[in-house]
C-alpha cells in the first residue's frame, strides 16, 4: 500500500464515518425494515373506505395523529430517506529518458557522455453526493374509522 492508497483509505472512512453519524442507514435493496411508506403503495393501496387497521398494517404507524373538533382522526406520515454516493478516480503516467554516447573534438578531447530525463504526473478526483426524498402523507377517516380522503406530496432535492 503506498502513501496515496493510506490517505484516500483515511478520507473514505471519515466521509463513511460522517455519513454514519448524521444520516440514518437504507435499508438494504430488497429488504426492509416494516411498511414502505412510498408513493406507489399509497396510490395502489389506499382507497376511500379502507379501514384503519388496514391502513396500519399496510403503512406502519403514523407520525401525526389529531383530531377534529368531531373527533374524526387524521394520520400523517412523513418520511425522509437520504442517498449517499462517492466516486473515486485516479490516473499516473510517467517516462524516463535515457542515453549513453561518446563525443571527440576532433583534438585530444574526447569522451563518454550520460544524460537522464525523467517525469511523473499523478491526478486524483473523487465526488460525492447527498440526496434526500421526502414524502408526506395525509390521511382523513370519517365517522365509522374509514378513509375519508388521502393526499400526499413527495420531494427530490
Amino acid at each position: 500500500m503506498d502513501a496515496h492508497n493510506h490517505v484516500d483509505d483515511a478520507a473514505r472512512m471519515h466521509c463513511i464515518s460522517w455519513l454514519h453519524e448524521c444520516c440514518p442507514p437504507l435499508p438494504e435493496p430488497g429488504g426492509h425494515r416494516g411498511p414502505r411508506v412510498e408513493v406507489g403503495v399509497v396510490q395502489k393501496e389506499i382507497t376511500v373506505g379502507l379501514g384503519q387497521s388496514d391502513v396500519a398494517v399496510i403503512l406502519g404507524a403514523p407520525n401525526i395523529v389529531t383530531r377534529d373538533s368531531q373527533n374524526r382522526e387524521t394520520w400523517v406520515y412523513d418520511k425522509i430517506a437520504t442517498e449517499a454516493s462517492f466516486s473515486q478516480d485516479s490516473g499516473s503516467v510517467f517516462g524516463m529518458i535515457t542515453g549513453n554516447g561518446r563525443f571527440s573534438t576532433g583534438r585530444r578531447d574526447s569522451g563518454d557522455v550520460n544524460a537522464n530525463a525523467g517525469g511523473n504526473y499523478a491526478r486524483q478526483a473523487g465526488a460525492a453526493s447527498l440526496t434526500q426524498r421526502t414524502l408526506t402523507v395525509v390521511i382523513k377517516f370519517d365517522r365509522n374509522s374509514a378513509v375519508e380522503s388521502l393526499s400526499y406530496h413527495a420531494t427530490t432535492f
